[in-house]
């Protein structure tokens, strides 16, 4: 592999989009760390420290700690993924926007729809994070909010919804002239914040004598382990034969190729661990806003390492994984296109039980997708309480890693082929999540 990474900055194109995405990722990183004026950072960051359980501390792990740091991308990326996913699945429901998911224009007018979504979305949680933030107690570090009142309310949402916009451009601008999908690569970005810390962190506790020698070997093996695992399963796939008949139009004569169908076991991504987390995390999130002895009782319940948070976050993971393929792959209309262009499953009539088989083709890939899901979610606790792993590792940005690690590698092969130039990896085949 490293003898063939020379041939990447022979391409002058792939030159020139590798190094627009990195000029806009440093500018990206470097807005993590410009703080919102009025807010009192080391007290914020004191304040989500007690908050990790909460829905906070999720948040903060997907913008790479630029909430904790108080900056003018707090909000990051976020707000786009949850208007995206809310239009997406509004497409299962409304024949109004599944139309227009169908072809370009529609597409272009949902997206228009999903930035105003955007801003909207992006104004309220600034809204409701400046309200909330003027509310609490002073800290160690003395109070969270300088001066409140309604110029500081108007100030830090203006600013908060000014960033989340700024990074939405900035995602496509990677999208458009740089590598890979700009919005993934923002929140892989992010999700590597922590990485140099964790490492110095555990390097640090070897030379203390807190974590033995065979220790780390035990972990770096455990590590590269999970990697392996991972992409393994987020490469694997069924590929399901189709024929397409030979038909003659005119004088020529079209068709006649054999493709196929490819059914992932994980076609789900990341999501249902996401919308699992949002809600496992959610009385621990009310706790903090309400005192009461029952919330706090439930919250002991659903305390990371306890049976029941670890049947109800794996029992929340398998039912979103089923419910989350079932809107983005529809294999009723997968088979009326087929039957549209004379394609069929050979041994499958077209029409009803192709779509029948589709659908009992995929619902067993992905049961084991949504076991493996539920299993990568509940890896940090146990890796951290158990063989002592002195960081948190796995669970949904591990899978984020993996997957646009992947698109990208992937991205970069295909440029490397069609100009004639071998790949990064020999002997694989290196595929994106899509």
């Amino acid at each position: 592999m490293l003898n063939n990474v020379p041939n990447i900055f022979k391409i002058p194109d792939l030159r020139k989009k590798i190094l627009i995405t990195l000029a806009l990722v440093a500018v990206y990183r470097l807005g993590t760390h410009i703080p919102v004026p009025g807010i009192n950072a080391q007290a914020l960051a004191m304040l989500l420290a007690q908050m990790r359980g909460t829905v906070f501390g999720l948040y903060d792990i997907f913008v790479g700690g630029a909430l904790s740091r108080a900056s003018i991308f707090a909000l990051g990326i976020m707000p786009y993924i949850s208007a995206s996913i809310i239009f997406q699945l509004l497409g299962a429901v409304f024949p109004y926007l599944e139309k227009l998911q169908r072809d370009e224009e529609g597409r272009k007018k949902i997206n228009q729809y999903t930035r105003y979504a955007t801003v909207l979305l992006a104004a309220i949680q600034a809204s409701a994070i400046s309200v909330y933030l003027e509310a609490q107690p002073p800290t160690a570090a003395g109070p969270i909010v300088a001066v409140g009142g309604v110029f500081f309310r108007i100030l830090t949402i203006i600013t908060m919804v000014a960033g989340t916009i700024f990074v939405m451009w900035l995602g496509e601008q990677i999208t458009d002239k740089g590598i890979g999908n700009g919005i993934s690569f923002i929140i892989f970005v992010g999700c590597l914040d922590t990485v140099p810390q964790d490492i110095l962190r555990t390097f640090q506790l070897v030379r203390l004598g807190e974590i033995s020698w065979f220790a780390l070997l035990l972990i770096i093996i455990i590590i590269f382990g999970v990697y392996a695992g991972v992409v393994l399963i987020t490469q694997a796939m069924r590929k399901i034969p189709v024929q397409y008949p030979k038909r003659i139009v005119g004088r020529k004569m079209y068709g006649g190729q054999s493709t196929y169908i490819p059914l992932r076991i994980n076609t789900a991504g990341v999501i249902p661990i996401i919308f699992a987390q949002s809600l496992i995390v959610f009385p621990s999130t009310v706790a903090t806003f309400i005192k009461a002895n029952w919330l706090n009782a439930v919250q002991q319940l659903l305390a990371p390492g306890a049976w029941l948070y670890s049947l109800l976050y794996a029992g929340l993971i398998i039912f979103f994984t089923y419910f989350y393929t079932s809107v983005v792959f529809n294999p009723r209309e997968m088979a009326e296109n087929m039957q549209r262009y004379g394609g069929f499953i050979p041994g499958i009539r077209p029409g009803e039980k192709t779509a029948e088989f589709l659908d009992r083709s995929l619902s067993l890939l992905t049961f084991p997708g949504a076991i493996f899901l539920a299993i990568m979610a509940l890896l940090p606790y146990y890796l951290m309480h158990i063989f002592k792993v002195p960081f948190y590792f796995g669970g949904t940005t591990l899978l984020i890693i993996v997957g646009v690690a992947l698109d990208t590698i992937q991205q970069i092969e295909a440029h490397l082929v069609m100009r004639h130039y071998e790949g990064l990896l020999k002997g694989t085949k290196i595929r994106g999540r899509r």
